[in-house]
């Protein structure tokens, strides 16, 4: 079931260390190894995943490399009322998702990455991504900081917004609206932090509201 363009991994911390890993070689290297033999996966490639809080019975905890593959990383929580009677009124006689309808062609989706990867990015803004991100690597309440490819990531999801915005140029406003999203999973925090009751996400907005914005 690997071989598609959009993989659903849902309550990925439930899988084992190694459906992980075997889940890690796909989305790092866009191929699967099966009895020695590899496999190349179908471009475009994407991984789609949930997983339950790690205090669950039966999850393991995803390992940081994989983490590290993941572009965004999203908190739903609950629907306000108004949504959620909305979905129990759209799923009173039959299920929406027997009737979802194509909104995008394979082609149409290519064509929207190549795009994506025009969008110009300022010498100064680039600076401030990497600014935000080596204020990560020297931050006394993480043990872990953003990576180089974090620095890419930040960098696409940046290109990616501004051009859902109908811009060919990123703004440090694309920068600080995608880096709670990009930054945050890509953290580890140190004990003193978590006995402290700090937050990945608090430690990213802080270091967004400490660093210059390139003007």
């Amino acid at each position: 079931p690997i071989f598609c363009n959009i993989l659903l991994a849902d309550e990925i911390n439930r899988a084992s260390p190694r459906t992980q890993s075997a889940l890690l070689e796909a989305m790092s290297e866009a191929q699967a190894t099966i009895e020695g033999v590899r496999y190349l996966l179908p471009s475009p490639f994407f991984v789609l995943a949930t997983q339950n809080p790690v205090d669950f019975h039966g999850t393991y905890p995803l390992p940081e490399a994989q983490l590290d593959r993941f572009l965004i990383h999203l908190q739903l929580g609950y629907p306000d009322a108004e949504n959620e009677i909305d979905i129990l009124f759209s799923q009173s006689t039959e299920h929406p998702v027997d009737h979802l309808e194509r909104v995008l062609s394979h082609e149409e989706v290519v064509q929207m990455q190549d795009q994506v990867k025009t969008v110009h990015v300022d010498q100064s803004v680039a600076r401030y991504m990497i600014d935000l991100v080596n204020m990560t690597r020297n931050d006394p309440r993480l043990k872990l900081g953003v990576s180089p490819r974090g620095s890419l990531m930040l960098f696409r999801a940046s290109q990616a917004i501004a051009f859902l915005k109908s811009r060919n140029y990123v703004l440090p406003d694309d920068v600080q609206h995608m880096a709670e999203y990009v930054l945050a999973h890509r953290l580890i925090l140190t004990s003193k932090a978590k006995y402290s009751s700090i937050t990945k996400l608090d430690v990213v907005k802080d270091i967004v509201n400490k660093v210059k914005v390139p003007t």
